[in-house]
């Protein structure tokens, strides 16, 4: 696997601090929404493979708002990961990693972070390349202990914890050196989606970066 790539996705990140991770229900919420967080500050985003309109919101998000950085998340197997790199995605995450997936993404030309949550589920990533990882679930999965656990062994790879990260705590994992990056949903929940509270979402996501470029 290319270096290139890795260098690419640590860049992305480094510059995002925090990434959203979005599932759109409906499409008409895919533009107004990325519009929502590119004003905000907030321009990488992983649009998850959730739901069965996920990919049209991509495409629309790609070819109306030029400022985002669009990824797909939760991709499971290989054809997610053709159907990302097809559509034009900027890098690719996946929740966790089988060996067909990460011999997939390392033959790509995509950007990856695979999902790892134990030592030797990272060690089945670096086999492959990747040194530069999702953890998910992260608070579920340990927490922060559980990251500066595996910093010991693994003192030159860099994390992105996503699951049960918010507002609140985002900065405490930020300050963590090996964390690149961290990954959630709190920058607009579903509700705020519904209902079309876009400044509400822009005003989350300013507070957002502030503080993690603080951290």
């Amino acid at each position: 696997m290319s270096s290139s790539k890795q260098e690419k996705l640590v860049s992305l990140f480094k510059s995002a601090r925090v990434v959203p991770v979005i599932a759109i229900n409906r499409i008409e919420d895919a533009v107004p929404l990325a519009r929502a967080l590119v004003s905000g500050g907030v321009r990488m985003l992983e649009m998850t493979l959730r739901t069965p309109i996920a990919i049209e919101a991509a495409k629309a998000i790609i070819a109306n708002v030029p400022d985002a950085i669009v990824g797909i998340g939760t991709i499971l197997n290989a054809d997610d990961l053709a159907r990302a790199e097809e559509l034009g995605a900027k890098f690719g995450i996946s929740p966790g990693a089988t060996p067909e997936l990460l011999k997939a993404a390392a033959a790509s030309n995509l950007p990856f972070a695979p999902g790892i949550a134990t030592a030797s589920e990272l060690m089945q990533a670096l086999a492959y390349g990747f040194d530069v990882v999702k953890f998910f679930p992260a608070e579920q999965a340990g927490g922060i202990k559980a990251l500066r656990a595996l910093a010991g062994p693994f003192p030159h790879v860099q994390f992105c914890p996503t699951g049960g990260i918010g507002e609140t705590n985002a900065p405490q994992w930020l300050a963590e050196p090996n964390v690149i990056a961290v990954g959630g949903s709190w920058l607009c929940q579903p509700v705020d989606i519904k209902s079309g509270n876009w400044a509400g979402i822009t005003a989350m996501c300013e507070r957002s970066v502030k503080s993690a470029k603080a951290a």
